[in-house]
């Protein structure tokens, strides 16, 4: 096994644990995390998942069993240089996908995709296929996931998993529903490395808009989402998330803060 470097550089924002690497360093930490061949799970951090870990155990159990921890969103960016142990770059898990896929096709790494919206996953297989023709997807599934459910209701998914052998699994269910799924099926997905990537698959197949980058760069994602869907994401971006100020002013307060 790796020593896995990366985790010398792990901070905490909340109670969340964040690697400091950028691009280059997260691809060739999942690299290794595929070479080793012990399974992981790669989660993207933001605000709203920093707000969720202090009010919900199970995920917090989740990330405190990350294998690599990506920083997603600039606002976590810049509180980390606030409590003085700065993140070098934003690395989102939509700008992650594009990267990862063309060094899978490069490695010959078997991918797998599970969840997105209807059709998503497929047209995205398409599509990436066509841009990266040795790209091996090795099977894609639905997002029809009960977190709560019983084993025996998880047992077919993850039976077509096993058969097809992915060394990745790209989730894309949405938090904290991925997170929850593959930490607390880590043990069935086997050597796979689970990446939560949200949306990034509906963002390739074209059935979601993101944010141009000059939001994106400037920490005002959040606003494009909130215009787009305002009746789902209102009560997140408006009523959850701005506890997340609280949590970090109350960690640079903290005797135990870096000084």
């Amino acid at each position: 096994m790796s020593s896995r470097p990366w985790l010398a550089s792990r901070i905490r924002i909340g109670t969340l644990p964040v690697d400091g690497v950028d691009l280059q360093g997260a691809l060739d930490a999942i690299d290794d995390l595929v070479r080793e061949k012990q399974g992981g799970r790669v989660f993207t951090p933001n605000v709203d998942h920093v707000v969720q870990a202090e009010n919900d155990p199970r995920f917090r159990a989740a990330y405190q069993d990350v294998s690599l921890s990506l920083v997603d969103g600039m606002p976590l960016l810049w509180a980390s240089r606030l409590l003085k142990t700065p993140l070098p770059e934003k690395v989102s898990g939509s700008d992650l996908i594009m990267p990862l896929m063309r060094r899978a096709a490069e490695r010959g790494y078997r991918v797998y995709f599970l969840g997105g919206a209807a059709g998503a996953a497929e047209l995205a297989r398409q599509r990436l296929e066509q841009e990266l023709p040795d790209l091996r997807v090795v099977g894609i599934d639905s997002g029809r996931i009960d977190v709560n459910g019983t084993p025996e209701a998880q047992r077919p998914i993850l039976d077509r998993i096993g058969a097809a052998a992915p060394d990745l699994l790209l989730v894309a269910l949405g938090a904290p529903k991925q997170e929850l799924w593959s930490h607390e099926q880590r043990a069935a997905l086997g050597s796979a490395v689970a990446i939560g990537v949200g949306a990034s698959l509906d963002f390739i197949a074209g059935a979601q808009r993101r944010a141009p980058r000059w939001m994106s760069d400037s920490g005002l994602e959040w606003a494009y989402r909130l215009a787009q869907d305002p009746r789902r994401m209102a009560s997140r971006y408006l009523l959850r998330d701005p506890q997340f100020f609280g949590i970090v002013a109350k960690q640079m307060l903290s005797p135990s803060a870096p000084s």
